[in-house]
C-alpha cells in the first residue's frame, strides 16, 4: 500500500516511518502542513494519506474535502492533538476514515493502516462471533443504562456476556444491578494494558453472576480522562474472543473514544423515550451515523417506557424518523425505579412486563433462534 505522512514534525514523520517500515508499505514524507494534501494526492496516487497537525477549527476541512471529493481512491486519516465532537463529526462527514490523537501511538498508527488495507482489499477485518451491542442515550434519563444492564443479565442465562461501561465521567451502570464497589474499573485495565489477557479482563469485572461481568466506569473523573481510543480497542479485542456478548453502555458526548467503540459495534441501539426533545435528539443522531457511514441496519432505536395511548404514538415517531420499525420496552416506572433504588436487578419472573420484553429482546439476539423452546423466552413461557 503506498502511504503519504504530511506533517510540520521531523519527529513524527521519523517515528511514523519507523513505525510502518517493517510493514512493507511504500511511504512517502513531506514535511509541512495541510496546504500540500492536493499536491501530494496528485503527484503520489497515494492509497492513504496521514495528515498530522491539524487542529479543531472545522475550516481547515476545506482542503481536505477537496482530496476525498477529487481523490476518492485515497483515505484520509488526520492526527490531531486536540479533538472536539463537533470536529470530529464534521471530519467524518467531509470524508474522513479516522481522526487520531497526535502523536499517535505506534499501535494506533498500525491499527488504522491495517484497518485501511482491509478495506480497500475488500475484506472485513478478522474477529470472532462475539457480538458487540451500544447502547446510547438520545437524551438524558432515557433509561439505556437500565436496558443495556438488564439485557445482559437476560443474556447471560445462556451466554457469557461482558458489559463496558464506557460513560466514562459518569457511568454507573454497576449499581444497577449491583450493590457494591468494584475493586478495579476500566482506568485500572487502561493503566495497565501491557499486562492485558482474558484473565486480568476478567479478574478486573466485577462478576454480576456467574455468566455477567461488568467493568465499571472509573470513579475519578481525573482517571477518566487517562482512557485512550487504543484503550477501548485492545480491551475489545480481547472481550470478542472470550464473551459471547460485549455490550456496550456510552454516554451522549461523541469523541474520538465514543466513535471508536461504534465503529466496533455490530448494531446500535439509541434509546429514547416518546416526547419531542427526544425524537429531535434522536434524528440528530440518526444524520451522524450517516455521515460517519455506518449502514442503516446497523442502528435500531429502541422507545423505552411505552405506552400504547399516549400522546405520540409509534406511528408518529417513525414519520418523524424515518424508519420502517422501532423495538418498544414498556412503561413500568415503579417497578424498574424500585429496583435500581435498591441497587438490585429487576425480577425475571413472568409477571414483570419489563422482563418479558428484554426476554424477547435477548432472544432475537441469540444466534439460533430454534433455541428458544430451551432458553429465555421458552422457559419464560413454561413456568407455572
Amino acid at each position: 500500500m503506498k502511504i503519504v505522512v504530511i506533517s510540520p514534525s521531523q519527529d513524527h514523520l521519523q517515528e511514523i516511518e519507523r513505525n510502518l517500515g517493517g510493514q512493507a508499505h511504500r511511504v512517502v514524507l513531506l514535511s509541512g502542513g495541510k496546504g500540500q494534501m492536493a499536491k501530494a494526492a496528485e503527484q503520489h496516487s497515494p492509497d492513504l494519506m496521514l495528515v498530522d497537525g491539524m487542529c479543531c477549527d472545522s475550516t481547515e476541512l476545506v482542503q481536505v474535502e477537496h482530496v476525498t471529493s477529487h481523490y476518492p481512491g485515497t483515505a484520509v486519516v488526520l492526527m490531531c492533538a486536540t479533538q472536539t465532537s463537533e470536529f470530529l463529526v464534521n471530519s467524518m462527514r467531509v470524508g474522513v476514515r479516522e481522526v487520531l490523537p497526535s502523536p499517535a501511538s505506534p499501535q494506533a498508527v498500525l491499527a488504522a493502516v491495517s484497518r485501511i488495507q482491509a478495506r480497500l482489499k475488500g475484506v472485513a477485518p478478522t474477529r470472532s462471533a462475539a457480538q458487540v451491542l451500544a447502547f446510547m442515550p438520545c437524551k438524558g434519563g432515557s433509561g439505556a443504562t437500565f436496558l443495556a444492564t438488564h439485557l445482559g443479565l437476560q443474556l447471560a442465562e445462556q451466554r457469557r456476556v461482558l458489559l463496558l461501561d464506557l460513560n466514562l465521567q459518569f457511568g454507573d451502570a454497576l449499581s444497577f444491578v449491583f450493590d457494591g464497589e468494584p475493586a478495579s474499573t476500566l482506568a485500572d485495565v487502561a493503566h495497565d494494558i501491557s499486562r492485558l489477557d482474558a484473565s486480568f479482563l476478567a479478574a478486573s469485572s466485577v462478576k454480576v453472576t456467574p455468566n455477567f461481568h461488568i467493568l465499571a466506569a472509573p470513579s475519578d473523573v481525573s482517571e477518566a480522562m487517562e482512557i485512550k481510543p487504543e484503550h477501548v480497542e485492545n480491551i475489545l479485542n480481547v472481550a470478542v474472543a472470550h464473551y459471547d456478548f460485549v455490550l456496550l453502555d456510552l454516554g451522549r458526548t461523541l469523541d474520538t473514544l465514543s466513535i471508536k467503540a461504534l465503529d466496533r459495534a455490530d448494531r446500535i441501539f439509541p434509546v429514547l423515550q416518546a416526547n419531542l426533545p427526544a425524537i429531535r435528539n434522536a434524528k440528530k443522531l440518526l444524520k451522524v451515523f450517516k455521515s460517519l457511514g455506518y449502514p442503516p441496519g446497523k442502528s435500531e432505536l429502541v422507545v423505552n417506557r411505552f405506552e400504547r395511548g399516549g400522546d405520540i404514538g409509534l406511528d408518529e415517531i417513525q414519520r418523524s424518523l424515518g424508519v420502517s420499525s422501532l423495538r418498544t420496552v414498556p412503561n413500568s416506572f415503579k417497578e424498574v425505579n424500585g429496583a435500581i433504588n435498591e441497587g438490585s436487578a429487576l425480577s425475571t419472573s413472568r409477571a414483570s412486563p419489563v422482563s418479558k420484553s428484554l426476554a424477547e429482546f435477548a432472544l432475537s439476539l441469540t444466534p439460533a433462534a430454534e433455541e428458544a423452546r430451551s432458553s429465555l423466552l421458552g422457559r419464560l413461557f413454561r413456568r407455572a
